[in-house]
Formats: structure tokens, C-alpha cells, sequence
């Protein structure tokens, strides 16, 4: 099993786009690349701390590759608004690919090129060594209780 880390807006829909994947065995959504390593939604969205939302991914190579998951992140969303998916703003919804080694970061910088020339070089997804990455589960269960 390998790990991916993804941040393409607000975490809940790209969540469930990744789990309908085969080869992805779970999804957990979080925040990723802030200032510490402990954070809460509340935090996150003054957009102080550097955060954004994330989709984490489970996945097995041997059924989905990497660079497969990373075309898959370009289709789910607009890589080419800046911090903003669709109706939300702010810096936590920006469009960045976390990598954890430097097969992941070769793989996702080839693939933002080669997206970036399709766009006329309008992609602003950023590519940064993943770090501080932390759940939403606490967030997630208030927002399930909310739901019910």
C-alpha cells in the first residue's frame, strides 16, 4: 500500500470521487502543509495557518498507479482557479499535490507540465513535500451528528 496526499478544494467531494477508484482502499480527509501539526477546521479556515483541506488516499500501485490518482486529481477539479474551488475561497482550497518521495514529486511535476502546456500555462497547482498533515475526523464526526 502506498499513500497519496491531495489538496483540490473543500475535501468532502474529491473524498468521495477518490473512493469509488478501484485500487483506493480508503479515503480520510485532513488538512496538510501548515505551520503545525495539530490544527482544527475552525483554525483552518482564518487562514492562518497555512493548511489546506486534503484528501488522503490509501492505494495499492499493483491496481492504480500514482500517475493514474494524479490524472484523476486534474479531472476532479480546476486546477487553474487560485485558492478557490467552485463557490469556496480562501487559501485552505488551494489546488496542491503533496508528495512523500521523489517518485511521487517526479511523477506529479512531469504531470502538472504536461497539464500546464494543455492549459496554455495557466495551472497554478503547487507541489510541495508533504508535512504537518493532520485528520478532519473531529470535524467529520460533528458534521455527521449535524447531518442527522
Amino acid at each position: 500500500m502506498e499513500i497519496a496526499i491531495l489538496g483540490l478544494g473543500c475535501f468532502w467531494g474529491p473524498e468521495l470521487e477518490f473512493s469509488k477508484l478501484k485500487g483506493i482502499y480508503k479515503t480520510e480527509v485532513g488538512y496538510c502543509g501548515g505551520d503545525n501539526n495539530k490544527t482544527s477546521y475552525e483554525q483552518v479556515c482564518t487562514g492562518n495557518t497555512n493548511h489546506a483541506e486534503v484528501v488522503k488516499l490509501d492505494f495499492d500501485p499493483n491496481v492504480i498507479s500514482y500517475m493514474e490518482i494524479i490524472n484523476y486529481f486534474f479531472d476532479f477539479h480546476d486546477p487553474t482557479t487560485l485558492n478557490s474551488q467552485g463557490p469556496d475561497f480562501g487559501t485552505q482550497y488551494r489546488s496542491e499535490i503533496f508528495y512523500l518521495n521523489n517518485s511521487q514529486k517526479e511523477i506529479a511535476e512531469k504531470l502538472i507540465k504536461k497539464k500546464n502546456e494543455q492549459m496554455n500555462g495557466r495551472v497554478v497547482t503547487q507541489l510541495s513535500l508533504a508535512k504537518n498533515y493532520c485528520t478532519a475526523e473531529e470535524y467529520h464526526q460533528k458534521f455527521m451528528e449535524k447531518r442527522r
